[in-house]
């Protein structure tokens, strides 16, 4: 960036010395007749400009020789004063005006008037430092396009890669839809097949009863029509017999394809869950790389929180601290912030909280009020989620947000991305996501956020731990 900058500060210097070698306007000689040639100076008591013919005698002779002479101008009448007809030879500090000599000793007599030359170098001086303080503008201008353009460059990556991310895990679940679809289309088309090869057997077994049947309708019609009443004696006891069949009253053909779909997307739900488990540990193991290293401030802790040496944990304790009641420190809720703030970028952190029963995290804004009972939200400048009753989990959000956790996380990483307004709230063990606060507008130092809550009658007396991150994991 250093380097960019002195090569864009030369192309300007480069750029501005070019403008300063522009050709002034030629200024013709008053004293030419025809053709005017160029003046080479300007008399600013004769009011009239010379060329190098008619500037000798200012040059040569003793009376003009005291004549004021300067580089050639233009309308030399404007340098007289309208109303003495004097030349303006003389600067007003007061009304920030150039006079001339009677002007000083009647209008501004009582006021601060100076030479020309003093009021100029003067004039000139404040210029000097008015282009400093512009070129330092511009530097901080300069410098903070490049940020904006590594900003944009490094949005680009995140993206890209966050796109990248989202075409594998879809690529994924498509490929995975269209498997299980045409597993599910196999499997019903199979068991389709089995229920008419069944239902085939059954009717061929049906038709060759119902053969029999007739076979035994065409002889029991026959012995009915017989006069010989010996014969139809003889054999009416064979034909009363009951037929070769079987009661096929309970036989049904059954499709057993029901439920296919059901277990189908069951199983897709699976796959998905576990896709999205593999998303949420690449995104755990991203934002890990954000750890800062946070210690809590006792000057903000509630007189009866107690802090470990290392500042890294908190309880609360049976006995209240006499502690002055600074207007940092918590007085009446049992909260403690961090001592390390932050005003961009991102940042995480985790925080053990195995063991307790209730507890209070995330960020918090500057200016919160720290006094009295305190409503948290993000309206009041808190981003925080809770536990309550063991197994009550909410984010602090207006409404309250109920959370349904799979488990009970014992360690809570707390994320931060200051510009994107997002504060995320993880299960490190689970590496699953708690719940995140989005499209926040964060304009103060955000302050990371603890609260260990009461001892809970001795169930909750299980310190907040903020630990190191693992990142072998």
């Amino acid at each position: 960036m250093a380097a960019q900058f002195r090569q864009s500060a030369q192309q300007e210097a480069s750029s501005s010395s070019s403008e300063q070698h522009v050709v002034k306007p030629e200024v013709p000689c008053d004293a030419c007749t025809g053709t005017r040639l160029k003046a080479l100076k300007s008399c600013l008591v004769c009011l009239e400009s010379y060329c190098e013919t008619h500037l000798e005698p200012h040059l040569t002779r003793a009376g003009l020789k005291k004549h004021q002479l300067i580089d050639p101008v233009e309308n030399l009448e404007g340098r007289m004063c309208v109303k003495h007809d004097k030349l303006l030879e003389l600067f007003c500090k007061t009304d920030q005006v150039c006079v001339c000599m009677i002007c000083s000793v009647s209008e501004h007599k009582t006021h601060d008037v100076v030479p020309l030359k003093e009021g100029y170098e003067g004039k000139k001086a404040e210029l000097g430092k008015t282009d400093a303080e512009i070129q330092l503008m511009i530097q901080k201008r300069r410098l903070k396009i490049q940020e904006m353009n590594r900003s944009v460059e490094l949005s680009k990556e995140g993206a890209d890669r966050e796109i990248a991310d989202g075409v594998q895990v879809f690529t994924a679940l498509k490929e995975s839809v269209e498997r299980s679809q045409a597993e599910l289309i196999d499997t019903i088309k199979e068991k389709q097949r089995e229920t008419e090869e069944q239902a085939e057997s059954f009717i061929r077994e049906l038709e060759q009863e119902i053969s029999e049947l007739r076979k035994r309708s065409s002889e029991v019609e026959q012995l009915s029509r017989s006069e010989d009443q010996l014969h139809l004696l003889q054999s009416f006891t064979s034909l009363s017999a009951a037929p070769p069949t079987k009661n096929w009253t309970e036989v049904r053909v059954h499709p057993s394809y029901e439920g296919s779909v059901r277990r189908a997307v069951t199983q897709l739900e699976e796959t998905l869950s576990k896709q999205m488990k593999k998303r949420l540990e690449v995104e755990l193991k991203r934002v890990q790389q954000y750890e800062v290293d946070v210690t809590l401030d006792p000057d903000t802790a509630h007189p009866y929180l107690i802090l470990s040496d290392d500042g890294k944990q908190v309880n609360w304790g049976d006995v209240k601290k006499n502690l002055p009641n600074n207007p940092e420190r918590f007085n009446n809720c049992a909260n403690v912030l961090a001592k390390q703030s932050f005003s961009s970028g991102r940042f995480y952190c985790e925080v053990q909280v195995k063991g307790k029963t209730k507890w209070d995290l995330g960020v918090v804004r500057k200016s919160i009020n720290r006094k009295g009972n305190i409503s948290l939200s993000p309206q009041n400048g808190y981003w925080t989620i809770m536990l309550r009753n063991e197994n009550e989990y909410k984010a602090c959000a207006v409404p309250r947000v109920g959370l349904s956790l799979k488990s009970q996380p014992e360690k809570v990483g707390v994320f931060v991305d200051y510009e994107e307004g997002l504060v995320s709230f993880y299960d490190v063990d689970a590496a699953a996501l708690i719940y995140s606060f989005t499209g926040c507008c964060f304009k103060e130092k955000l302050y990371p956020f603890f609260s260990p809550c009461d001892n809970d009658g001795g169930k909750n007396s299980a310190p907040l731990i903020i630990s190191p991150v693992n990142h072998t994991e």
